[in-house]
């Protein structure tokens, strides 16, 4: 099988190609711009001729769309750009796979929600009621991939973390060890999201596709949730990246790694953070579905959290 990643320098992307190291599949990574240390094809998602080009040239069966416009604050201000790659973008490719009967794997978002007062995990078949740009053009594309007619699994996750890229982990892990004191909002509640365990939901999701096509089936589209399991606020989440730093602090890597425990961390209300959006204040996904329909194992996030972290404390002891 021939899987076209987008957005594959990212976190999720940059998962995804460890993943599929023990693949026998044929991945094709893309992404806007080139990395060092991996290889990339490069590839404008937003452009119709290029995308359709590069589907039949490597004959594609599945894309896995990782790519999207996330810098939620800047979106109020940038919603031509955060609407092109959020929406429109999101319509090429499901309009491709759509063509060629292939799957179409879309990361989407807990933004989709957020305006109605929520206490309960977030249900698929729950209304989207974003807050922002961001979460809107997410909406959309989640809209016009369905509107599209191609197979489809929407996979909507939150709080995503990695050792790669720019993440609340690792600003966390810079702060705590570099700073006496931070506040950390409480009233936001969520689940973070291991990028690695997200990606080893998509190889779950794929390995599926393509034994059901071996019989002359498909996988049923549809929409899923995808985090790790539990519930905490962002200062739970800070709280819990201190501790387990400092319980990986050692001589050898306290200069590189950093002395994290001495940091005071405070909770605080979301309106010390002024913002130009209203993020959700309880956007815990629920992951029934996903599990029923796929076998879908989840971690709890603390364990994939001390993972992330221990990763990154070897990465840094070099």
């Amino acid at each position: 099988m021939n899987i076209l990643v987008t957005g594959a320098n990212g976190q999720l992307g940059r998962s995804i190609r460890l993943v599929s190291q023990h693949s026998e599949d044929h991945y094709i990574f893309t992404d806007v711009v080139e990395a060092e240390d991996v290889e990339t094809t490069l590839l404008d998602m937003t452009d119709a001729k290029a995308v359709n080009h590069i589907v039949d040239a490597k004959n594609i069966d599945s894309i896995v769309n990782c790519a999207a416009y996330t810098n939620v604050d800047k979106a109020e201000t940038d919603d031509v750009l955060c609407r092109r790659l959020n929406a429109e973008a999101p319509r090429i490719l499901a309009e491709a796979m759509q063509r060629v009967g292939g799957l179409l794997v879309h990361i989407s978002t807990d933004y989709v929600f957020g305006g109605d007062p929520y206490n309960t995990p977030c249900r698929e078949d729950q209304k989207g009621t974003p807050t922002g740009v961001y979460g809107r053009t997410k909406l959309e594309g989640e809209q016009n991939i369905i509107g599209s007619g191609c197979r489809y699994v929407i996979l909507r996750t939150a709080w995503l973390y990695s050792e790669y890229g720019k993440n609340f982990v690792k600003t966390m892990l810079n702060l705590t060890a570099t700073k006496p004191q931070l506040k950390v909002v409480f009233d936001q509640v969520g689940t973070p999201t291991y990028a690695h365990d997200l990606a080893e939901a998509i190889a779950v999701i794929l390995a599926k596709d393509k034994g059901q096509k071996a019989k002359g089936e498909v996988v049923s589209s549809g929409i899923y949730h995808y985090s790790n399991e539990g519930v905490c606020s962002w200062y739970d989440f800070a709280k819990t990246i201190q501790q387990i730093a400092s319980e990986l602090e050692t001589p050898e890597n306290v200069e590189s790694f950093g002395p994290h425990a001495s940091c005071e961390i405070l909770p605080c209300h979301s309106s010390e953070f002024p913002s130009p959006v209203r993020r959700p204040a309880f956007s815990v996904l629920d992951k029934t579905k996903i599990k029923e329909t796929f076998g879908v194992s989840v971690p709890y996030w603390t364990a994939s959290l001390q993972i992330c972290i221990r990763n990154l404390a070897i990465k840094a002891k070099g």
